[in-house]
């Protein structure tokens, strides 16, 4: 499987690599209604504004980012509370033996059996 990755990563490379080659012609990109102009390669406009796009990307998602931390932090101190250890969230105090033998019998039903499922 890690070769297979390596090979798309290498693909990958190699047509972005034949993109670049073949997108040398410099254009002119003309911002605030001609006022301001730069030239450049095309294939550097475009990668400028690719790396543009994802840093704008990135900052617009830090808001949700720490909002979604400091809920996180919340819901630990809430676990701490109860008496749960925050690092396996499926430990906690278990049920006492006798409480868990009658929860045990009650699932199964009358007679000992199982209920069939979809009943």
């Amino acid at each position: 499987m890690r070769i297979l990755s390596w090979i798309f990563y290498i693909l990958l490379f190699v047509l972005a690599l034949a993109f670049a080659l073949s997108n040398t012609e410099p254009v002119e990109v003309r911002f605030f209604a001609g006022q301001a102009t730069w030239r450049a390669p095309l294939v550097v406009v475009l990668l400028s504004f690719l790396a543009a796009g994802v840093l704008l990307g990135l900052f617009a998602c830090i808001p949700s980012f720490f909002r979604q931390r400091r809920a996180i932090a919340g819901l630990r101190k809430e676990l701490k509370a109860v008496g749960r250890p925050v690092g396996n969230p499926n430990a906690g105090p278990s049920p006492e033996p006798a409480i868990r033998a009658e929860g045990a019998a009650a699932a199964s039903g009358p007679g000992g059996a199982s209920p069939p499922l979809g009943v």
